[in-house]
């Protein structure tokens, strides 16, 4: 609400304005700012926050505001402000939480690397030649005979070996 010039007559100088008492401004105000703020938020406990944090800001200044040429205006600039600033304080916290979770534990990764290659060790030459082409590289059959120059067939062969070699393998561990 503007604020209205009351005239003086006694006195020369130019009027001054008398200003609103805040709380008939946050009587005629709280309402309508509520109802926008609840459709803007979809949640009526947020758009209480926001509400009033937005008329906690107001009350500080009013002194300032008061003598505004539109104080209403103000009132809605500083709750779309503030909304704003919850939406954005959310989105970091969203993507705080969402790189909190563990990249991967290095040492496992090193651990893993050396146990494949500690197994790959125990097969025959051949046989780790078509495993890693096939199951590491996702080489074909074919396409991993034509690399090692023999018949696709072998190469499912030496596969298959390496395979249950393997399983044999992990299997008797401890």
């Amino acid at each position: 609400m503007q604020a209205v010039p009351l005239p003086d007559p006694e006195e020369t100088e130019p009027t001054r304005d008398v200003a609103v008492p805040f709380e008939e401004f946050f009587e005629l105000q709280h309402a309508r700012l509520f109802g926008a703020l609840s459709v803007m938020t979809g949640d009526r406990f947020e758009a209480e926050e926001v509400m009033q944090d937005s008329f906690l800001r107001i009350w500080e200044r009013w002194d300032r505001i008061s003598a505004m040429d539109d104080p209403v205006g103000f009132l809605y600039r500083t709750a779309m402000n503030l909304y704003r600033k919850r939406l954005r304080r959310a989105a970091v916290a969203v993507r705080k939480a969402a790189n909190l979770a563990p990249e991967g534990d290095a040492l496992d990764t090193v651990e893993t690397r050396d146990e494949a290659v500690r197994l790959l060790r125990t097969l025959t030459p051949r046989e780790r030649e078509a495993i890693v082409l096939t199951a590491y590289l996702g080489y074909s059959t074919e396409e991993a005979g034509k690399l090692l120059g023999i018949k696709a067939n072998t190469v499912r062969v030496l596969t298959m070996r390496a395979r249950n070699s393997l399983r044999q393998t992990v299997e008797e561990r401890p």
